[in-house]
């Protein structure tokens, strides 16, 4: 009989708390609850067990049951039934619901939390549902979120920015629905959450609507403590990422009037994106704010940069990166400084810079350097300063590096142009002396020089010094020395070294010897030798071209008619 009725209040208890759950989960016990219940002509002595002030108190449920057994065994159900004063439907009175909200320990307690766990299983499956459509490609997503209903708060935008699978376009379309709420606003690091998702994406559509979205935040007085510098960095290396040079230019241009001092990191990932594209005039204006600003990048990062205005033709630029760097102490690696060095060669204006250079590098570099060197040699080989490159050249060979055949020939060479045939000859013997043996090319462009000059028995003094190094000539070194006695009209010397050819492996080709027939036509006018040659060509399976053959019947018609003339002119005088 105790039993059942125990059992229906508890029940009754259980009702109760899902009624009081709904509006708070727990309640401090208090004692400010006992005028209004003492006031109950239904409240007794055993009722007041429930509001006991001391959190060490025994379980009410166990205080009641304890009482209940040892009550007389007459004790009527009606007592009971005052003491606790349930209705025929279960519902307890007044008393009893303020009296089980007081407890802070037992059943009731444990049914407040049971019930704020349901609470929670249902925000969480909303939040479930916000995010299984946001991760959706729906493209009514506005639509949706307004039904899930869902009660916005910062917490919960962050939430979902922080939850993975979903693509970026998403993520804007669903910040811009929720700044709507006056409750939400954007903040640093959902900006920053937004770049980092779209970074990782990689798609351009995106990346241009998060420019539209920071240029919005960037542009209202109020919102523009949102950015910071670094946002707009990594936004300009995302489009540079994806090729687009122009957005990023434009982040860059948008940085002071968003109120920030580009840095190292800005004029960088701006220049990468621009070389790298080939966008060069807004890359020189890029650099000529990062040189006025005195800011740079360090180490490898500038490097980079010298090597990037090098290839697209932008030395001069470059230099003044690198001279900006200098002034600072922070020279960038020798990897790139090579690539400058022959970019500043390629234009007669600033050979001399390049020349420059050379004294920075370190001697680790400098023995390694053989490529830089050369290229400044032959630029000032080129310019005529014969002078400063053969200095350049004794520098080479006291300090390093090294110089090679190479560089001999580009000094030989420029003093044979020049008509300085001795001081070609000197560079000859010193690159004799240094144990280099001086190739046909180099013994070419003395013969060369001497050829030109007249100095025929010099040019054949160098051809016989040759044949002794070299026990095959070339085709250009015969070519020289026939053009050279052609043009004294020494034809036969010409004819000889013409036949000679055959025995230091050289084949005269067909325009070698219709030079040589043209010359016999044209200034010996001796057609006997042309044809010679021509009968030599037919031997050889050499072709003549059909001017040339009628060149020699031409003369030889004409010194037979001369002949014919003659000898009537004789015969009549006789």
């Amino acid at each position: 009989m105790w039993r059942s009725v125990l059992c229906r209040s508890q029940n009754a208890f259980r009702n109760l708390a899902f009624t009081r759950i709904s509006t708070k989960k727990t309640h401090a016990p208090s004692l400010t609850s006992l005028p209004r219940f003492s006031s109950s002509g239904n409240a007794s002595a055993r009722n007041l067990r429930f509001f006991s002030a001391s959190p060490t108190e025994e379980n009410p449920f166990s205080s009641v049951a304890a009482e209940l057994t040892h009550e007389e065994p007459n004790a009527s159900v009606s007592g009971f039934s005052e003491s606790f004063d349930f209705d025929v439907n279960g519902t307890s009175t007044e008393a009893e619901i303020a009296t089980m909200e007081a407890s802070d320990e037992g059943s009731v307690t444990e049914v407040g939390e049971a019930r704020a766990e349901e609470v929670t299983q249902f925000d969480e499956e909303k939040f479930e549902s916000l995010l299984s459509l946001l991760r959706s490609e729906e493209e009514s997503l506005e639509f949706g979120l307004k039904a899930l209903d869902v009660d916005l708060n910062l917490d919960l935008v962050v939430r979902v920015f922080e939850s993975p699978g979903i693509s970026g376009e998403n993520l804007i379309r669903f910040l811009k629905w929720a700044t709507k709420k006056e409750e939400i606003t954007v903040t640093t690091s959902l900006v920053e959450s937004l770049l980092v998702a779209i970074s990782v994406e990689g798609r351009r559509l995106n990346a241009y609507a998060l420019w539209d979205l920071v240029k919005e935040i960037g542009e209202n007085e109020s919102t523009t403590s949102v950015l910071n510098l670094e946002i707009l960095n990594e936004l300009i290396a995302l489009f540079g990422k994806l090729g687009k040079s122009k957005a990023a230019f434009d982040v860059f241009s948008k940085t002071e009037e968003f109120g920030f001092t580009p840095n190292a990191k800005t004029y960088y990932v701006t220049l990468e994106a621009l070389c790298k594209r080939s966008f060069m005039e807004w890359a020189c204006v890029v650099c000529e704010k990062m040189l006025k600003s005195g800011v740079l990048p360090e180490g490898d990062q500038i490097g980079n940069i010298i090597t990037w205005f090098c290839k697209e033709g932008k030395a001069e630029e470059a230099y003044s990166v690198y001279e900006l760097a200098k002034a600072k102490e922070t020279l960038p690696p020798p990897r790139s400084v090579a690539p400058l060095i022959s970019a500043l060669c390629k234009n007669d204006g600033t050979v001399a810079f390049a020349q420059e250079m050379l004294g920075d590098l370190s001697e680790e570099a400098r023995r390694h350097g053989i490529k830089p060197f050369s290229d400044v040699v032959h630029s000032l080989c080129r310019v005529k300063n014969v002078k400063e490159a053969k200095a350049l050249l004794l520098d080479m060979i006291s300090r390093g590096p090294s110089p090679g055949n190479a560089v001999f020939n580009l000094i030989v060479h420029a003093c044979s142009r020049s008509g300085d045939l001795d001081e070609a000859k000197e560079v000859l013997k010193l690159m004799e002396s240094r144990g280099l043996k001086p190739d046909v090319y180099t013994y070419t462009v003395i013969i060369s020089g001497y050829a030109k000059g007249g100095l025929m028995n010099e040019a054949q003094k160098m051809l016989a010094e040759a044949k002794k190094k070299h026990k095959k000539l070339t085709p250009v070194t015969y070519h020289t020395l026939i053009r050279g006695y052609c043009k004294i009209e020494e034809y036969d010397e010409a004819l000889k070294l013409l036949n000679e050819m055959d025995s230091f492996g050289v084949r005269a080709n067909a325009d070698e010897y219709s030079k040589m027939i043209q010359s016999f036509c044209l200034k010996a006018l001796d057609w006997e030798k042309a044809e010679m040659l021509f009968e030599e060509m037919k031997q050889k399976g050499l072709h003549l071209n059909a001017i040339t053959q009628g060149l020699i019947r031409a003369v030889k018609e004409m010194q037979s008619e001369g002949n014919v003339t003659e000898d009537v002119s004789l015969l009549a005088a006789a």
